[in-house]
């Protein structure tokens, strides 16, 4: 009986949905790519401040001071809108087209042409805004694309123009109906014969030509994220197709889907530490679960013979923009079956995954080739470190001949931070293992399953005859 874990990291669920977002790919430039399954004193600092510091500082205080306003600015608008009899926070809007379904179905007319005989109506947010007298351009964006509206004086009540001119913002999300007209310069637009204020923003969008760069800004707000580079969301539209296409394909081999506890008496199933919560009506400290193993494992003694999940992990350990503590998995288990099974299963998610989403199996991840395409290499750790090295660690009868064999390998100094972490190692196996982990990990770019870990570095690890 064996187990397989997909683990994902940060926003992707598996390695081959690549985040597009610009932090993350920095994150990664310059680390080789791979793809493979594995079975200053601080009191002077405090009183010494450098210029640059007091700089930043002064910009921030500056920009949080014109967000103030702005706030205040807006919020006196709203004011002004109810007073008027508007309410700025509508219920409901009537859409007959998505921005995507208007620019496919209208894309025929000719520059200057207006279709009278076309009554649309949209909603989205107000991404861009240009006024020139008598005529107000603005583009709106909902979840399917933009779309240009034209707003004419003449088209519109006096009152509603003037509306137009004095109370939206970009940020806002408007609702606007209309016929159809293409622009001398080609750019198709909603003719707007009305409108109507949908929420009214309170603050700013990000700048518009540097947009959203904070990085930290970006993981912890994504919705900001989202707004400021819209080609985020393709992302979480990705993850949704993969995660969907991984429980029809677990559906298809016959496997059932359950939940276990989140909150647990014991953390196990994993070497992690717990987040501890406190149960008031047990009076009793539990734990975030680190895995979903034990109690899945229970679900095959209770006469489930094939089960998986999908959940939600919490480990309190490290945080980064390329690790999160709280993080998605997947783990299965069968009944019956071994190594192989699992290898066979895991390739299947993937591919169908693959064609899922990007419709091949070939795929190129930040300027590289990943072909997906069945079967995949499946070699032992020893075999891929002596391919890397020339070195056998099998043929080692102690861990000092070991360490010594690695130190000539990996060019480590005595001083070193690396050697340090070398000569903690305890047996033959954790040192193959920091050896396959700095030389051979980066190197594996097409998919591989590494077999056989070193027993002392999965300690329910056990050699497979092939």
């Amino acid at each position: 009986m064996e187990a397989l874990r997909v683990w994902r990291a940060s926003s992707n669920l598996l390695g081959f949905a690549a985040s597009r977002a610009a932090a993350a790919a920095a994150a990664s430039a310059g680390r080789a790519h791979r793809f493979h399954i594995r079975c200053c004193s601080p009191a002077a600092a405090a009183t010494t401040k450098p210029p640059q510091d007091r700089r930043r500082r002064s910009a921030s205080s500056s920009s949080t001071s014109d967000r103030d306003s702005i706030r205040a600015i807006r919020l006196k608008k709203v004011e002004e809108l109810r007073g008027k009899g508007y309410e700025p926070y509508a219920y409901k809007w009537d859409r007959t087209h998505t921005t995507k379904e208007l620019q496919e179905r209208y894309t025929h007319l000719e520059n200057g042409e207006v279709c009278t005989e076309a009554s649309v109506s949209i909603a989205g947010r107000i991404v861009a805004r240009r006024a020139f007298g008598k005529l107000v351009f603005m583009t709106i964006r909902d979840d399917s694309g933009t779309i240009q509206l034209y707003c004419e004086k003449d088209s519109l009540t006096e009152e509603q123009f003037e509306q137009l001119k004095a109370f939206i913002d970009v940020g806002d999300i408007l609702g606007a109906s209309g016929s159809i007209k293409k622009t001398e310069k080609g750019e198709l637009s909603v003719y707007v014969s009305f409108f109507e204020i949908l929420t009214k923003s309170l603050l700013p969008l990000p700048d518009k030509y540097h947009g959203l760069t904070d990085v930290d800004k970006r993981y912890r707000q994504r919705y900001i994220d989202m707004i400021a580079n819209p080609e985020v969301a393709d992302v979480f539209r990705t993850r949704a197709k993969v995660v969907s296409e991984i429980r029809k394909t677990m559906e298809s081999f016959g496997f059932i889907e359950v939940e276990t506890p989140v909150l647990q008496g014991e953390a196990g199933g994993a070497e992690a530490r717990p987040f501890i919560t406190h149960h008031n009506s047990l009076q009793r400290d539990l734990y975030l679960r680190i895995a979903t193993e034990l109690h899945l494992k229970r679900m095959l003694v209770g006469g489930l013979e094939k089960v998986y999940e999908i959940g939600r992990i919490f480990r309190n350990e490290g945080i980064s923009t390329r690790h999160n503590p709280e993080f998605t998995t997947i783990e299965m288990y069968e009944a019956y079956s071994d190594y192989e099974s699992m290898m066979n299963l895991a390739e299947e998610i993937v591919t169908r995954c693959a064609m899922a989403t990007t419709g091949k199996l070939k795929i190129d991840y930040q300027g590289t080739e990943i072909s997906l395409e069945r079967p995949w290499r499946r070699e032992t750790m020893h075999r891929l470190v002596e391919e890397a090295t020339g070195v056998d660690f099998n043929s080692f009868g102690d861990v000092e001949s070991a360490k010594n064999a690695a130190k000539g390998l990996l060019g480590f100094k005595t001083e070193s931070s690396e050697n340090t972490s070398l000569q903690a190692c305890s047996s033959v196996g954790h040192v193959l293992n920091e050896v396959f982990e700095t030389v051979v990990e980066s190197t594996l770019v097409q998919p591989t399953f590494v077999l056989d870990y070193p027993v002392e570095i999965s300690p329910l690890a056990k050699p497979h005859r092939r």
